[in-house]
């Protein structure tokens, strides 16, 4: 993979991958667009790192607080503290997509699994899209991070679950279980972004390993560094921007995007425009 191919990754990776629209899809789309080869799935969870250390560093104050709050609690054996909740709750929410990313670890690590074929994909798009837009037209949201226990982890995680499938997005379908347990917008990226980071850090870390074992060379190894880069630096400003969009504006932009891309992508796929 050339340079330019790894930043351009790395970009597209940080950009999508804390919006509600799908990092591998896009990952996919992408390079069939412009005519290069698939990335594969290694190289797309290891440049997840990058969203990893940008959700962290923007993150950092609260998932101090968070921790520092949930370590005191535990001494003083106050069970029902408020940050110890959310901490479970993103411990447990964790759970789902590790046992099911482990029953269908062969599937999803085949570059030519059917299930990161661009007609999977645009599905999937398509029907999370109408999905958020459900959850976006109840127009209910009133709970704030404060008020989020273990179960809402547990749902919430159970939705992230669906992000093993290529379109559905993690920070989509777990965005639109939020907004239906009638999360606030901004809290809903909130706690989506922090529940991703113990899967996807995992993911990640396990694909390296599998790469290093496997053997990288000095030009394999460029190119994840610089996709990785990319990935850092793009994901960060994203999440920013995220953010206070969701103060103002619904996500119904995002649900016109999916239909779009799901849309373009199907037909482009089925004329045999991209492979």
């Amino acid at each position: 993979m050339k340079t330019l191919e790894a930043i351009t990754l790395g970009a597209v990776q940080g950009f999508s991958e804390f919006l509600p629209i799908s990092s591998t899809a896009h990952l996919r789309a992408v390079p069939a667009l412009l005519g290069w080869q698939d990335p594969g799935a290694a190289f797309s969870a290891v440049i997840q790192l990058g969203s990893i250390l940008a959700v962290i560093t923007y993150f950092a104050r609260d998932i101090f607080s968070l921790l520092k709050g949930s370590i005191l609690a535990l001494r003083a054996q106050d069970y029902m503290n408020q940050d110890l909740k959310v901490v479970i709750g993103i411990l447990i929410g964790t759970v789902p997509i590790c046992i099911f990313g482990l029953l269908f670890k062969h599937l999803l690590e085949q570059d030519n699994s059917p299930i990161r074929s661009l007609t999977v994909i645009a599905c999937a798009s398509i029907v999370m899209g109408l999905l958020l837009f459900l959850a976006e037209h109840q127009d209910k949201q009133f709970r704030a991070l404060s008020m989020l226990g273990i179960q809402d982890g547990f749902l919430v995680g159970l939705a992230q679950a669906l992000a093993l499938i290529p379109g559905c997005s993690r920070s989509g379908s777990t965005l639109t279980a939020a907004l239906f347990l009638n999360i606030k917008r901004a809290d809903a990226a909130r706690f989506s972004f922090l529940l991703g980071i113990p899967a996807i850090t995992l993911s990640g870390l396990l694909e390296f390993k599998k790469l290093a074992d496997d053997g990288l060379n000095s030009e394999n190894t460029s190119a994840l560094f610089w996709g990785f880069l990319a990935s850092a630096v793009v994901s960060y400003l994203a999440i920013a921007w995220f953010i206070k969009f969701l103060q103002m504006h619904s996500l119904k932009v995002f649900v016109i995007y999916r239909l779009i891309f799901g849309i373009g992508i199907l037909a482009l796929s089925k004329l045999s425009i991209i492979k």
